[in-house]
């Protein structure tokens, strides 16, 4: 689990979920789950979860990529420390905290991606970070 410099926002991988002392710890106060195959976390009802059983090679429905984006811009507007996790932590997680900050923010896909990635290994996929620009541009 990383912090993404200067934002309340961590990208982290499914195992990060089995450690909610370490979540709390953190001061996180939501976690963003985006499973396509990963059982579900067992978590404290102090930290808030939203789950989207995203691919990660693109074919995803452009309404569930949309509600993850905005679910976590929606809690970084708020101001919450959020945990943005999948399987391995370096392709969904990093697309859609990008996704979700370049909402939030205003800000360019390729800028708030190059931020994301900063904070720790990214192995992005092409098909889901395509998906995730076409959402952000309304195609």
């Amino acid at each position: 689990m990383r912090q993404v410099a200067g934002r309340p926002l961590w990208i982290g991988h499914v195992g990060d979920t089995r450690r909610p002392r370490v979540l709390l710890d953190a001061g996180i106060g939501a976690v963003i789950e985006l499973a396509d195959g990963e059982p579900l976390a067992i978590l404290p009802r102090e930290l808030v979860r939203c789950r989207f059983p995203l691919t990660d090679g693109g074919g995803n429905p452009s309404w569930l990529v949309r509600l993850a984006m905005e679910s976590v811009a929606g809690l970084l507007r708020a101001g919450v420390p959020t945990l943005v996790c999948c399987g391995c932590g370096m392709n969904r997680s990093v697309s859609l905290a990008a996704g979700g900050l370049a909402l939030a923010e205003g800000r360019a896909l390729r800028e708030t991606l190059a931020e994301v990635a900063r904070s720790g290994p990214a192995d992005v996929s092409p098909e889901l970070l395509a998906q995730v620009q076409a959402v952000l541009t309304g195609q």
